[in-house]
């Protein structure tokens, strides 16, 4: 999965960075953040607090347009994108609740991004079973 992630990264051109969550909003697997100018007020600095943050925001913007979702009667939520001025938010599902997130960059081809964000579900989907949840999520936790 690791080699998955680092090869999305490196080939996507806009990719700042990009996380796999759990069902339950756990960060699973990300990418080294890339370096963006910190601005005054702007987010955490630290790498790891960076990626905390993208999973939890992944989790909590799916969660919302799941909801959405459900109150129009829109069927099953496959993929939501944020516009920022100074960057783009994907979001994707995976697989059985499992959400991929990518961070671009504003400027970045919309049309690249997804196409590669569906390679990437369509290679990790079958992969991403329960013991290898577990596994990455107790790799997790030896690394704090």
């Amino acid at each position: 999965m690791h080699w998955l992630l680092a090869n999305f990264v490196d080939e996507v051109p806009g990719v700042r960075s990009v996380a796999v969550v759990s069902s339950d909003g756990l960060l699973l697997l990300s990418s080294e953040p890339d370096p963006v100018a910190p601005r005054p007020g702007a987010g955490p600095t630290r790498i790891s607090d960076v990626r905390m943050d993208l999973a939890a925001v992944v989790s909590g913007l799916a969660s919302l347009t799941i909801g959405a979702a459900r109150l129009m009667d829109g069927g099953r939520v496959r993929q939501t994108t944020v516009a920022m001025q100074d960057g783009m938010l994907f979001v994707m599902s995976i697989s059985d609740g499992s959400l991929l997130g990518v961070h671009a960059a504003a400027e970045c081809d919309l049309s690249v991004i997804a196409y590669h964000m569906a390679l990437f579900v369509g290679r990790a989907g079958h992969v991403l079973t329960p013991a290898l949840r577990g596994e990455l999520r107790q790799a997790l936790e030896g690394e704090r």
